[in-house]
């Protein structure tokens, strides 16, 4: 593949060669003297990043670095006479991305833990757990000579297809900030940096280049800006990622109003804003609007600026900037503060904080009758479905990981001392390896270790497999699959709607073992939302299982027993069906012929392809259940919504004001046999004013700690007057209105158990 080698200046290579002592260095001199040392050509070049193999100025070849630390996804460009290094960049928000293996090295291995997607950790509701996660997950970037983790990911899930929502948080952007916040604490800890991404609006794959959305100012701010406020605000990113898209004609990263005025100048954030790799098209425009860093950098970016620089169409003040903010992100480097790291990160330790961690975000969707835990009588388990075989721990694309191993479900349960159905065990692991086989990626393909591969096709067992099944199992499970990532949204066929054959397979199963009187349990082992109303009733027990990293059959297996009572809680809503869902009048579900993904063209007409060169949020802040509990919509599973094996009783709240903040505490007990932990959820209803406003909104949330049988927690939950703000859009500025507001407590936004109203003054806020 042909490579590019970006010129250094002759004078910046005359003064590497003499090393001249008088030259300022970095972080012995001052940030500015080093600004004021150095040429345009070499502030030009540490603007982009090093380039990528396989990159070049006209097309985009998947990549990655193979410097420093291979397989990251790219590096900042060294001056050595300068005393600036290169410092790293990797993938991705379930764990460190890089090579497992290196060329040249056949002893040791570089492996990193798979742990749950960002969708599980924030059904956890937990930021205690979450900032764990990231103390575990940037221990890892530590010591394998990362600097900088390009995560965590925390795009609104507008709509269930968007192929990216598994490395998302939520529907909700209280939710989703809360959950970013606590990784980024976590993953800092170690002294190495965070990426929070996609700013702002990645809520589609297709066209996502060159998509455009067309929002309003209230809808940016109150749902799709705020999660990413919230971060900021709390944890301070190292660095923030601007997104691929358009928002109203210019693109995040060309978009000095959303980058300068509002990140930097309202929400007070301190560090460096890079692009998404290859991400916008006018690199002196990113420049003006303070997107200090262009990655992973290529030719054309670096020919633009200087250009630019030459006829002063870009000021010399705006590059400045730009390099000394990317120097005081080089400053706090665990590389350039010479860290040896040791490239041997404690993976045991790590797997037990992955397996922990996603028992706690499961969510049991259904349990009649008490079929989970399992009995103690059941020993045999019969394991149907391709998944149960071959469980899905992540998702594909930059949020993927590199991991050593991932425990099947089958694997975990014969951990958990249950034996299995032999003679179905080996009816699908031929059928599986025979599929494998056949749907091997092409080796040639640059793009194929970053696309979900060809799985399995389903199969549904003949009646003489299912008769001998039943007579030598006490129950049986079924494992639904998905899987999705960078580069394609999700379908509507055979993907958020169950397939043919998979429905076949559930009923075929609940039928046989129903009339031997035992119980059938499916799992989902998905990314994000399927339809459930077509086949829910028809099993026992569901456990939304998500992806839930390498220990993932271990996981599951934990809470099937009975070992780990399941506490997570939806952080989205299951709708009825796919068009019930507020943005599915605008969102590509039937667009599949190709859009172009990287750089759009000319193809794709405004006039021709509906939601590919422009997506209307026309159903502004009505997103998720602010939509659904508005309008008094049936769902399938409620935002916020998990079953426990205990239960729990909730006290009369007692709500105290004090300056602007408001502090709830109500006592949580419970009232079962078994252990348990309760999420409780704060919603506020507004009074009818100027504004429109959602039915409730979530404004703050708490989770118990584990609760024996009979005992009580007093849990605290606050939030403030600026919380219940809306954007006001004619006045430009946030508004509190005034009359008689409702906290409603509840452990889903559908199942309200105590209310308490207050009242509150008209206030505009700044």
């Amino acid at each position: 593949m042909k490579r590019h080698i970006f010129p250094l200046a002759a004078a910046a290579l005359m003064a590497l060669v003499s090393c001249d002592p008088g030259v300022p260095q970095l972080g012995k001199s001052s940030v500015d003297d080093v600004v004021a040392a150095m040429t345009l050509e070499e502030k030009v070049q540490l603007l982009i990043g090093t380039g990528m193999a396989g990159a070049s100025g006209d097309s985009a070849v998947v990549g990655e670095t193979r410097k420093l630390v291979p397989g990251a996804a790219g590096t900042t460009y060294p001056i050595p006479r300068l005393g600036i290094p290169a410092i790293v960049l990797a993938d991705g928000p379930a764990g460190l991305r890089i090579q497992p293996r290196r060329e040249g090295d056949s002893i040791n291995t570089y492996y990193c833990t798979a742990f749950p997607v960002g969708t599980l950790l924030a059904s956890t509701w937990n930021t205690d757990l979450v900032e764990s996660v990231g103390q575990s997950i940037g221990n890892e970037v530590l010591e394998y000579g990362v600097d900088v983790l390009l995560g965590p990911a925390l795009n609104i899930h507008r709509n269930p297809l968007c192929g990216r929502n598994f490395e998302y948080y939520s529907e909700d952007p209280l939710l989703s900030g809360k959950m970013a916040a606590a990784m980024i604490k976590g993953v800092q800890s170690n002294d190495v940096g965070t990426s929070a991404k996609h700013f702002v609006a990645n809520n589609q794959e297709t066209n996502r280049m060159a998509n455009d959305v067309i929002a309003s100012q209230r809808t940016l701010r109150e749902i799709y800006y705020k999660g990413f406020e919230i971060a900021v605000r709390e944890a301070q990113p190292w660095t923030v990622m601007t997104s691929y898209n358009k928002i109203n004609g210019t693109y995040t990263s060309e978009d000095r109003a959303l980058l300068t005025d509002i990140l930097r100048g309202e929400w007070g954030f301190e560090g460096t804003v890079m692009t998404d790799w290859f991400g916008g098209t006018n690199p002196p425009a990113q420049v003006h609007a303070g997107n200090d860093l262009l990655m992973p950098g290529i030719p054309r970016q670096y020919d633009a600026i200087m250009a630019a620089a030459k006829d002063s169409t870009l000021v010399m003040a705006d590059i400045d900037t730009n390099v000394r903010r990317i120097l005081e992100l080089i400053l706090r480097t665990p590389r350039f503060k010479g860290y040896a790291f040791s490239n041997k990160p404690d993976l045991k330790a790590h797997a037990a904080v992955t397996r922990e961690s996603a028992t706690e975000g499961m969510v049991l969707l259904k349990n009649d009758n008490a079929a989970l835990p399992l009995a103690a009588g059941v020993k045999s388990v019969a394991a149907f479905g391709i998944t149960s075989y071959e469980f899905i721990s992540g998702g594909t694309g930059s949020g993927d990981v590199n991991e050593a191993y991932t425990v099947s479900l089958k694997e975990g349960l014969a951990n958990a001392g249950y034996s299995f159905c032999a003679p179905l065990a080996e009816v699908y692991e031929t059928h599986i390896a025979a599929e494998n086989e056949r749907n091997a990626p092409d080796p040639k393909n640059p793009y194929a270790m970053f696309m979900p591969r060809k799985r399995a096709a389903e199969i549904v067992p003949t009646p003489a497999q299912l008769k001998e099944s039943v007579d030598g199992s006490d129950i049986a499970l079924v494992t639904i699959g998905r899987n999705s990532g960078e580069f394609a949204d999700r379908q509507l066929t055979d993907d958020y709607e169950m397939s043919a054959i998979e429905k076949r397979l559930i009923k075929a199963v609940c039928d046989a073992y129903h009339a031997a009187g035992k119980r059938v349990v499916v799992v989902l082992n998905i990314g994000g939302v399927i339809e459930t109303a077509s086949w829910k009733d028809m099993p026992d027990a569901i456990l939304l299982a998500w992806q839930p990293g390498q220990e993932g059959g271990n996981s599951v297996a934990d809470v099937l027993k009975g070992a780990v009572n399941p506490s997570g809680r939806l952080p989205m809503t299951f709708p009825l069906a796919y068009m019930d869902i507020a943005s599915s009048a605008n969102f590509p579900y039937d667009y599949v012929a190709g859009a172009p993904v990287f750089f759009p063209t000319d193809s794709v007409k405004k006039e021709s392809v509906r939601n590919v060169d422009y997506t209307r949020y026309e159903e502004g802040i009505y997103v998720g259940y602010r939509y659904f509990d508005t309008r008094g919509k049936d769902v399938s599973y409620p935002f916020g919504y998990g079953l426990s094996y205990t239960t729990f009783e909730y006290g009369d709240p007692q709500l105290t004001p004090a300056d602007g903040a408001f502090t709830v505490k109500l006592a949580v007990k419970n009232t079962g046999s078994l252990p348990g932990k309760e999420v409780v959820q704060l919603y506020v209803s507004a009074p009818g004013g100027q504004l429109d406003k959602p039915a409730k909104e979530l404004r703050a949330f708490a989770k118990t700690p584990l609760l024996q049988s009979g005992e009580s927690q007093t849990v605290e939950l606050r939030f403030s007057l600026d919380d219940l703000a809306s954007y006001d859009e004619n006045a430009s500025t946030w508004m509190v209105e005034n009359g008689e507001y409702v906290v409603r407590l509840g452990p889903s936004s559908r199942n309200i158990l105590k209310t308490v109203n207050f009242p509150v003054k008209s206030k505009p806020l700044s």
